[in-house]
């Protein structure tokens, strides 16, 4: 081989040498990314499809229970509370017959107590208040609506004979005032001559007529 041969060979050799080495070099230089730690995607438990996936159950808000219906007013909730007169000129307390439970036509209870008394005996308020209004109907004949202390009663008096004569409807009375006069009207009967007085505890006075009738007997038998 001649010395020129020679020399383009080992220049041949030395350029393969310098390429490798610099390939090395540049591989070993290279900083090598660690992989990410990304999650995966998919459940470890596969799930069929149509089932609920649970989660973290939340306690439903309880229920608020219904209100309990008020009870009913009884006497027994103004007994000792309520100061009234019998509504009667001249009646005492022992002359009193507790009518309230007594059977009635029609399959009704009286609701009220009746005091006896001569025609024409001054009928008086039981209790400060307002006449509601003046009435005259089949049963009771002529009556009085009465509202009493604080807006809850309604005192209601019936079979009067008439009215006095300063009575009218929106008028402020006082307890002892004469309003009218005991007689037989309505369903009474002729002769029979009482007061029907009953008390009923109102929540709306504009419907005097409405109520919860509670026994007067104890109320003015103090």
């Amino acid at each position: 081989m001649g010395a020129g041969k020679s020399r383009i060979l080992i220049c041949v050799l030395f350029l393969v040498v310098v390429g490798l080495v610099s390939v090395v070099i540049i591989f070993r230089s290279t900083p090598v990314v660690p992989a990410l730690d990304v999650p995966s995607t998919q459940p470890n438990t596969p799930v069929a499809i149509g089932t609920p996936i649970s989660t973290d159950p939340i306690a439903p808000a309880p229920e608020e229970a219904p209100a309990a219906p008020a009870p009913a007013p009884t006497v027994s909730n103004f007994v000792g509370t309520v100061h009234l007169i019998i509504p009667v000129a001249g009646v005492k307390p022992d002359q009193l017959i507790d009518t309230f439970a007594d059977a009635r036509s029609e399959g009704r209870l009286h609701d009220a107590i009746d005091i006896m008394a001569p025609s024409g005996t001054p009928v008086l308020a039981a209790a400060d208040g307002r006449i509601l209004k003046l009435f005259q109907s089949e049963r009771g004949g002529i009556t009085i609506y009465q509202l009493g202390p604080n807006q809850q009663f309604i005192f209601y008096y019936a079979h009067l004979a008439g009215y006095a004569p300063s009575l009218f409807e929106g008028k402020d009375v006082r307890q002892g005032e004469v309003i009218a006069y005991v007689g037989d009207t309505g369903n009474a009967g002729p002769g029979n001559y009482h007061l029907h007085f009953s008390i009923a505890v109102t929540s709306d006075p504009k419907r005097y007529w409405e109520g919860t009738n509670i026994n007067p007997y104890p109320l003015l038998r103090p």
